[in-house]
């Protein structure tokens, strides 16, 4: 078995999150090109992000365990970034009003030793609540969403913005699942509740 836990990010959120299974681990920066090829769909993209990033902290930790992770969110058949500004998260609000935007969150576990490598997309769905534009400007202005794809946090007050929140671990909305993680840990040997 290997002989470390390794997150490939340098994500405060996925390392938050991981931190729940209380297992020891490290970080790294995965450092790869995370550019979309012409015509990828936002599920082959997060795969094969998540892959390269937990085989780019293999070159860090060749006898790690390595967990990578990518996530796009997807709002009428088109992938959206992060806004980065106060313009843009105005704009993705006012589009994501009254309809869906699907997060798909890509995860690896990369086993450096034995060369194994599981992957799998995670869909999550959140359905947004008509929003006024005073709501979306008074949302923005408290919470600064601004390095969260979406416009939002839904660990804060961004919860407000949803009727509805659907998929299998709430986890992957912020970008680690965990149910999935512990099933691909759990193959590897390594047991979270032990």
């Amino acid at each position: 078995m290997p002989t470390s836990l390794i997150l490939a990010s340098t994500s405060v959120y996925r390392q938050s999150l991981l931190q729940k299974l209380g297992l020891p681990f490290e970080c790294c920066n995965p450092d790869i090109d995370e550019t979309a090829h012409i015509d990828e769909s936002a599920h082959a993209l997060v795969l094969r992000l998540a892959k390269a990033k937990a085989v780019a902290g293999a070159e860090q930790f060749p006898d790690g365990l390595i967990i990578g992770s990518d996530q796009v969110a997807v709002i009428d058949g088109k992938i959206i970034g992060k806004p980065h500004h106060f313009d843009n998260a105005v704009a993705q609000l006012t589009q994501a009003s009254g309809k869906a935007i699907t997060f798909y969150t890509g995860l690896a576990l990369y086993n450096a030793e034995t060369g194994a490598m599981a992957a799998e997309v995670e869909p999550f769905t959140v359905h947004f609540r008509h929003l006024s534009h005073a709501q979306i400007v008074a949302y923005i202005e408290k919470e600064e969403p601004y390095y969260c794809a979406g416009s939002f946090k839904s660990e804060g007050l961004g919860i407000a913005l949803f009727t509805e929140l659907e998929g299998r671990d709430p986890n992957t909305l912020v970008g680690l699942p965990l149910i999935l993680l512990t099933e691909m840990l759990l193959a590897q040997g390594v047991d979270v509740l032990a």
